[in-house]
């Protein structure tokens, strides 16, 4: 069956904590931090250049590795919905195991996450960086400039996804990769799916919740 390369958009919410030296713990995770310490906070992890970012999941933890050289947009967008706490309790919605996994969008009872979304950002997926296995990667709608803060993790090669040229060719924008957790995505990507119509095609019968996220050394 042909899959769609279109990889919906939505929102997401995540609770992630900071501390005043950009490096951020769950202490922080009742209170929003102001835009200056977001500001900070990102500052200094962009500054590293390949910042790395801790996805804790209720079938383990994810880490990940960015690339802030050559998708310094997209890693700016991506760490500033990180230290806002906007990813906490969203979920893996869409699994297509031999495809990648997709969140940061929804709520475990299927509500999309609006009120903490910023704008759209621009795709940076000329940036030379390809769609392999284990690399993360911005989702968006059929427009190129349209990710805003869904994310996948591709499970496969997907060579395709990449930038072939302008217009429909433009392609995923890849910003970073797994670095440790990777059999956490494999057992993410062996869940049985249930198709719930809608954004929810390939909807999880056990549902895999984003319970944290927060940049690591």
């Amino acid at each position: 069956m042909k899959r769609s390369l279109w990889l919906t958009l939505g929102s997401a919410f995540v609770v992630l904590s900071l501390g005043l030296a950009g490096l951020f713990s769950t202490a922080f995770a009742q209170s929003k931090p102001s835009a200056e310490e977001v500001k900070k906070a990102v500052d200094v992890a962009m500054a590293r250049k390949t910042p790395k970012v801790e996805i804790s999941t209720t079938m383990g933890a994810i880490r990940v590795e960015l690339d802030a050289v050559k998708a310094p947009i997209t890693v700016r967008n991506f760490l500033t919905y990180v230290v806002e706490g906007h990813y906490s309790k969203t979920v893996f919605h869409r699994i297509i195991a031999d495809f990648m996994i997709q969140g940061g969008g929804f709520l475990e009872d299927r509500t999309e996450k609006l009120d903490s979304l910023h704008a759209a950002i621009r795709n940076e997926a000329n940036n030379g960086l390809s769609n392999l296995r284990g690399t993360i990667a911005m989702a968006r709608t059929q427009v190129v400039d349209s990710a805003r803060a869904q994310f996948f993790i591709n499970t496969v090669d997907n060579k395709r996804l990449d930038y072939r040229g302008p217009g429909p060719q433009f392609g995923y924008c890849v910003f970073g990769k797994v670095i440790s957790g990777m059999e956490v995505v494999d057992k993410i990507r062996k869940i049985p799916t249930k198709n719930l119509g809608g954004a929810f095609t390939n909807w999880p019968t056990t549902v895999p919740v984003i319970t944290g996220m927060k940049i690591v050394e």
